[in-house]
């Protein structure tokens, strides 16, 4: 595998820090993570940010067929020609409409993702089960943590509990910045993503879920009837989370991700009715 400097050093000479570029050049830790999302003949991949190619090389060696979305007009250009037998799409991957660019099901999104998008990437691509079957995506080790930490984890968060919601989530690889050109000043991860055919939001409507949990963490050390309750209101608060058998003095982390979507319903089903 030819090292990324290398490459660069051919085309332009270094990486663009607009973009978050940081080349993988592993090739053992490549190897890994197409392995872990078992890339067969005849797969189709999505890959977001491909960079130099050094991944997309080893998904087309797999068999996959492999589209690709890249915001550097000079690599995109780079990889068509490199790799005359992708599809290329040039532009930024968190604003695609995926529904335009990817048919049918069944799609496995496998990447390097720019740390910078990588968050809202990933939340947007698990709510799509009818287009995609499995993300395994590489992101900062701190989000990767965020995704998989289970109720009473400290790191655990509104991510956590999204996540936890659209996709059964384990974080698969850990990768040193040693692995990258340049080395980037942080730990990376992969995590491997199994979408849920649908989201277990106990019939909530996404966006009030959303809502309840993000308003929930955002006082992640206080009792979670405090900011709940500036939101939905006190009385109604006190009474869902009675409801729900969730003690209103229980931090937002403890929370398991039930307990989440019985509050919701509840505060879904008063508002609905007032």
């Amino acid at each position: 595998m030819e090292h990324p400097a290398q490459i660069l050093k051919k085309l332009r000479g270094q990486a663009r820090k607009r973009f978050g570029q940081h080349f993988l050049a592993s090739e053992g830790v490549v190897d890994q993570i197409v392995a872990t999302a078992q890339v067969a003949a005849g797969d189709r991949v999505l890959e977001i940010g491909p960079g130099l190619g050094v991944m997309t090389d080893k998904l087309l060696h797999a068999g996959a067929a492999v589209t690709a979305v890249e915001l550097d007009r000079d690599l995109a250009a780079y990889l068509t020609e490199r790799f005359p037998d992708i599809r290329l799409v040039q532009g930024d991957a968190a604003k695609q409409d995926w529904d335009a660019i990817l048919e049918g099901d069944g799609w496995k999104c496998v990447s390097n993702l720019p740390y910078n998008v990588g968050t809202r990437i990933v939340t947007q691509l698990v709510k799509r089960p009818q287009t995609f079957s499995r993300l395994v995506v590489m992101v900062q080790k701190e989000v990767a943590e965020r995704m998989v930490a289970p109720a009473g984890e400290r790191k655990r968060g509104s991510l956590s509990v999204h996540m936890e919601a659209y996709a059964r989530c384990r974080l698969a690889i850990r990768v040193k910045p040693g692995a990258f050109h340049p080395p980037p000043k942080v730990d990376s991860a992969v995590v491997d993503i199994r979408l849920h055919p649908a989201p277990l939001l106990g019939g909530v409507e996404p966006a009030f879920f959303e809502e309840v949990v993000r308003v929930g963490f955002s006082s992640p050390r206080k009792a979670v009837h405090n900011p709940l309750g500036r939101v939905f209101g006190k009385a109604d608060v006190k009474s869902a989370l009675g409801d729900a058998g969730v003690k209103p003095m229980a931090r937002p982390g403890t929370l398991a991700l039930e307990e989440w979507s019985r509050v919701a319903a509840i505060l879904q089903e008063q508002r609905n009715t007032t």
